[in-house]
Protein backbone atom coordinates (compact mmCIF):
# COMPACT_ATOMS: atom_id res chain seq x y z
CA UNK A 1 0.00 0.00 0.00
CA UNK A 2 1.35 3.67 -0.81
CA UNK A 3 0.07 6.59 1.69
CA UNK A 4 1.13 9.95 0.92
CA UNK A 5 -0.49 13.44 1.90
CA UNK A 6 0.03 16.56 -0.34
CA UNK A 7 2.05 17.97 1.95
CA UNK A 8 4.57 15.19 2.57
CA UNK A 9 4.71 15.36 -1.75
CA UNK A 10 5.37 19.05 -1.81
CA UNK A 11 8.09 18.79 0.36
CA UNK A 12 9.97 15.77 -0.89
CA UNK A 13 11.14 17.49 -4.62
CA UNK A 14 7.38 15.98 -6.09
CA UNK A 15 6.34 19.91 -6.69
CA UNK A 16 7.12 21.59 -9.46
CA UNK A 17 6.68 25.00 -10.34
CA UNK A 18 5.93 26.54 -13.85
CA UNK A 19 4.72 30.19 -14.72
CA UNK A 20 1.18 29.57 -14.68
CA UNK A 21 0.94 26.75 -12.39
CA UNK A 22 2.51 24.44 -10.13
CA UNK A 23 2.15 20.52 -9.76
CA UNK A 24 2.29 18.00 -6.61
CA UNK A 25 2.99 14.58 -8.33
CA UNK A 26 1.60 12.58 -5.74
CA UNK A 27 1.92 9.19 -8.18
CA UNK A 28 4.50 8.37 -10.67
CA UNK A 29 5.43 6.27 -12.92
CA UNK A 30 7.74 4.41 -10.52
CA UNK A 31 5.05 4.00 -8.09
CA UNK A 32 4.05 1.28 -10.71
CA UNK A 33 0.25 1.83 -11.02
CA UNK A 34 -0.04 2.94 -14.65
CA UNK A 35 -1.06 6.44 -14.39
CA UNK A 36 0.22 9.04 -12.52
CA UNK A 37 -1.76 11.23 -10.20
CA UNK A 38 -1.13 14.89 -9.62
CA UNK A 39 -2.95 18.21 -7.53
CA UNK A 40 -2.27 21.51 -9.42
CA UNK A 41 -2.65 24.90 -9.19
CA UNK A 42 -3.32 26.82 -12.10
CA UNK A 43 -3.01 30.62 -11.39
CA UNK A 44 -5.21 33.34 -11.66
CA UNK A 45 -5.21 35.44 -14.86
CA UNK A 46 -3.21 32.92 -16.47
CA UNK A 47 -2.93 31.19 -19.78
CA UNK A 48 -1.53 28.14 -20.49
CA UNK A 49 -0.82 26.19 -24.06
CA UNK A 50 -1.06 22.91 -23.88
CA UNK A 51 -0.69 20.02 -26.00
CA UNK A 52 -0.31 16.34 -24.60
CA UNK A 53 0.65 14.51 -27.70
CA UNK A 54 2.34 11.97 -25.64
CA UNK A 55 -0.42 11.63 -22.96
CA UNK A 56 -4.38 11.28 -22.33
CA UNK A 57 -5.03 13.08 -19.24
CA UNK A 58 -8.94 13.74 -17.11
CA UNK A 59 -8.86 16.93 -14.68
CA UNK A 60 -11.53 17.17 -12.15
CA UNK A 61 -12.06 21.24 -10.77
CA UNK A 62 -11.94 21.65 -6.77
CA UNK A 63 -11.75 25.03 -6.52
CA UNK A 64 -11.48 28.15 -8.76
CA UNK A 65 -12.99 29.23 -12.29
CA UNK A 66 -11.70 29.26 -15.31
CA UNK A 67 -11.82 28.00 -19.00
CA UNK A 68 -10.63 25.50 -21.56
CA UNK A 69 -10.60 26.25 -25.12
CA UNK A 70 -9.88 23.24 -27.85
CA UNK A 71 -7.86 24.79 -30.82
CA UNK A 72 -8.76 22.55 -33.72
CA UNK A 73 -12.61 24.24 -33.23
CA UNK A 74 -12.91 27.05 -30.97
CA UNK A 75 -15.01 26.06 -28.70
CA UNK A 76 -14.66 27.22 -24.87
CA UNK A 77 -15.69 25.24 -22.20
CA UNK A 78 -15.95 27.20 -18.48
CA UNK A 79 -14.83 25.21 -16.36
CA UNK A 80 -15.84 25.32 -12.09
CA UNK A 81 -15.78 23.28 -9.10
CA UNK A 82 -16.89 19.97 -10.24
CA UNK A 83 -16.59 20.29 -13.74
CA UNK A 84 -14.50 17.12 -15.19
CA UNK A 85 -12.74 17.62 -18.37
CA UNK A 86 -11.33 14.96 -20.36
CA UNK A 87 -8.35 14.91 -23.42
CA UNK A 88 -8.93 11.85 -24.51
CA UNK A 89 -8.25 13.13 -27.98
CA UNK A 90 -4.91 14.69 -27.52
CA UNK A 91 -6.78 17.27 -27.63
CA UNK A 92 -4.22 20.78 -28.46
CA UNK A 93 -6.25 23.65 -25.88
CA UNK A 94 -5.69 26.90 -23.97
CA UNK A 95 -6.10 26.74 -20.10
CA UNK A 96 -7.25 29.78 -18.27
CA UNK A 97 -7.74 30.55 -14.76
CA UNK A 98 -9.63 33.33 -13.86
CA UNK A 99 -9.25 32.66 -10.16
CA UNK A 100 -6.72 30.72 -8.98
CA UNK A 101 -7.59 26.67 -9.44
CA UNK A 102 -6.94 23.33 -7.55
CA UNK A 103 -7.40 20.37 -10.10
CA UNK A 104 -7.06 16.53 -9.66
CA UNK A 105 -5.16 15.01 -12.82
CA UNK A 106 -4.87 11.86 -13.56
CA UNK A 107 -2.43 11.03 -16.96
CA UNK A 108 -1.73 8.18 -18.80
CA UNK A 109 0.85 6.94 -19.46
CA UNK A 110 2.18 8.33 -16.10
CA UNK A 111 4.36 11.03 -15.64
CA UNK A 112 7.84 10.63 -14.36
CA UNK A 113 7.99 13.73 -12.40
CA UNK A 114 9.76 16.20 -13.48
CA UNK A 115 7.90 16.85 -17.08
CA UNK A 116 6.90 20.48 -17.33
CA UNK A 117 5.45 22.20 -21.23
CA UNK A 118 7.71 22.71 -24.07
CA UNK A 119 7.71 25.35 -26.53
CA UNK A 120 4.59 23.28 -28.05
CA UNK A 121 2.87 22.77 -24.80
CA UNK A 122 4.19 19.42 -24.89
CA UNK A 123 4.98 16.82 -22.00
CA UNK A 124 8.10 14.41 -23.51
CA UNK A 125 8.15 11.25 -22.99
CA UNK A 126 11.36 10.74 -20.88
CA UNK A 127 10.65 13.01 -18.53
CA UNK A 128 13.45 15.00 -19.14
CA UNK A 129 12.34 18.73 -19.96
CA UNK A 130 12.48 21.69 -17.55
CA UNK A 131 11.76 25.14 -18.01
Amino acid sequence: MIVRTLAECAKSGRKIVSKTWDSTRMLLKDDNMGFSFHITTIYANSETHIHYQNHLESVYCISGEGEIETLADGKVYPIKPGTLYILDQHDEHLLRGFSEMQMACVFNPPLNGREVHDADGVYPLDGQSLD
